[in-house]
């Protein structure tokens, strides 16, 4: 989960649409969108699912994993990476999947390491789980599908890999759909202090610093997940069902190591790994994304919903969404609109 920012800006939007249902018009247009066109925030209420399950899930050997992935849509159709973040999984795309599969697009959702069906293929591999790792790791599994270009989309640790695949591999994007912005994380600036109300929303973070955060996540992770799904989305009311979906994927053997790593190296408490320090260098000099792209704010982002704080990093075709009433997750509380987005996206 990504902490919200503190910060004050001015209001841009993407789409001038009163409520979800001017998503159902979007899915059937395919102009190019606007230049930061304003608009007023779009007002929605989180979806209930429509879909409980995908097609049988697929498996493929990618880079150091064999990575789990679900796929619907024609074979030949333009490939779309959806890509979830802590503690989600691909059940955050249900909904979001057939709708794109409808408009004929290839849609790939894996489990990033340490989810669900995803494993790696050595028994001494590092259970890493930076920034560099994981997006390392999309690049493997396009290649393993070959498949050379794709609209990437993603919240969370997916919006951050979404982010550094634009930035690094932009041959490799065709646009991109990013929740909560420019999440590439700065070693540096993590160093910072922040005011204690943005610390406190960290709480986590600190507490899998330590040792006994990393046993407590252990012991609790289905309990503990939950009340993290609560606390970034509490206008969505979902069922124990929704979420027992997901938790089952928080069972993967290598789960706790990824996240306690992903959290920690945030924090400079643990090393780059050597394979991946090139990449990591290139992250650390603040790339911008010239690639098209739409961002979305929700409520989880507090005052930086609006995106004034990272459009500098975004110099191609961009446009930003505002959300209200909606948490983190958008794609499963928000599935027509987040659909729309990609739909919108593949236009440039």
């Amino acid at each position: 989960m990504e902490e919200r920012r503190l910060v004050t800006m001015s209001r841009r939007s993407l789409l001038a649409m009163a409520g979800a249902s001017a998503a159902t018009t979007l899915l059937g247009q395919n102009a190019a969108y606007p230049e930061d066109e304003e608009a007023q925030p779009i007002v929605a209420s989180p979806a209930r699912p429509i879909h409980t399950s995908f097609p049988p899930l697929k498996n493929v050997d990618a880079g150091v994993l064999n990575v789990g992935y679900a796929e619907v849509g024609p074979h030949d159709g333009l490939a779309v990476v959806l890509l979830h973040g802590w503690p989600y999984d691909i059940y955050s795309y249900v909904d979001v999947a057939p709708l794109l599969a409808a408009k004929n697009y290839r849609v790939i959702v894996p489990y990033l390491r340490g989810y669900g069906t995803t494993r790696f293929l050595s028994s001494t591999a590092v259970r890493n789980g930076e920034q560099a790792a994981i997006a390392v790791d999309i690049i493997a599994l396009l290649d393993a599908l070959k498949i050379k270009k794709a609209i990437f989309a993603g919240y969370d640790w997916g919006a951050r890999t979404v982010d550094i695949l634009a930035a690094v591999w932009p041959e490799r994007c065709k646009a991109i759909v990013a929740v909560s912005g420019y999440l590439i994380t700065n070693l540096k600036a993590q160093q910072q202090p922040l005011p204690p109300q943005a610390e406190l929303g960290w709480w986590y973070q600190y507490y899998f610093s330590t040792e006994r955060g990393k046993r407590g996540y252990d012991q609790n992770r289905h309990a503990f997940n939950k009340l993290i799904w609560k606390l970034a989305s509490p206008k969505w009311n979902f069922d124990d069902a929704t979420y027992d979906r997901t938790a089952a994927s928080f069972d993967n053997p290598d789960h706790v190591d990824i996240v306690i790593s992903n959290y920690r190296w945030r924090l400079g408490l643990a090393p780059t790994e050597p394979k991946y320090q090139n990449v990591e260098d290139k992250l650390q000099a603040a790339p911008t994304i010239s690639v098209p792209t739409i961002t979305i704010g929700s409520d989880f982002d507090g005052a930086a919903a609006d995106g004034a704080a990272y459009r500098k990093f975004f110099t191609g075709k961009y446009s930003h969404i505002t959300l209200k009433g909606i948490g983190h997750n958008v794609p499963q509380e928000a599935p027509d609109i987040f659909a729309a987005a990609v739909d919108k996206a593949s236009s440039a």
